[in-house]
């Protein structure tokens, strides 16, 4: 019976220490959120005032094809894989789709922005965000 005691006990604590991971996690994940939306914001203030010309966002679906998105922004990565809109939110472009979206287009959902663009991409499609904005600022992305 002891046993049964202290296995319960140990299960406990592993539940805890597992909830306790899970909220550091999400609470750093939602403090670097919050300082990229801080440098998504200035980025959409000094492209306005910069009269950087925002374009229609395009996405590609998971199968290959361009689609519309009805919303404009810029993008900060040459492959147009992820852009800032207007209203200061930043898109991921990969979306899924389907046959219909190439007529339709899609309807994007912004991310939360990392200070980490391409996180675990190749070398050249990932860096710091500070650096992509500025890029983009610099009219440096095609």
């Amino acid at each position: 019976m002891d046993n049964a005691g202290e296995e319960l006990t140990s299960a406990q604590e592993r539940d805890r220490a597992a909830r306790i991971r899970v909220e550091l996690m999400e609470s750093t994940s939602r403090h670097e959120s919050e300082r990229a939306q801080k440098l998504v914001d200035q980025f959409v203030l000094d492209a306005k005032s910069a009269n950087l010309p925002a374009v229609e966002l395009r996405a590609r679906t998971l199968d290959g094809h361009v689609v519309k998105t009805g919303t404009t922004g810029w993008y900060i990565r040459n492959d147009h894989s992820v852009a800032i809109g207007t209203d200061g939110k930043y898109y991921q472009l990969t979306v899924p789709g389907g046959f219909w979206s190439w007529f339709t287009g899609v309807e994007l959902t912004p991310s939360l922005p990392l200070l980490t663009v391409g996180w675990g991409g190749k070398d050249g499609e990932t860096g710091d965000l500070k650096d992509f904005l500025g890029r983009a600022l610099r009219s440096e992305v095609s």
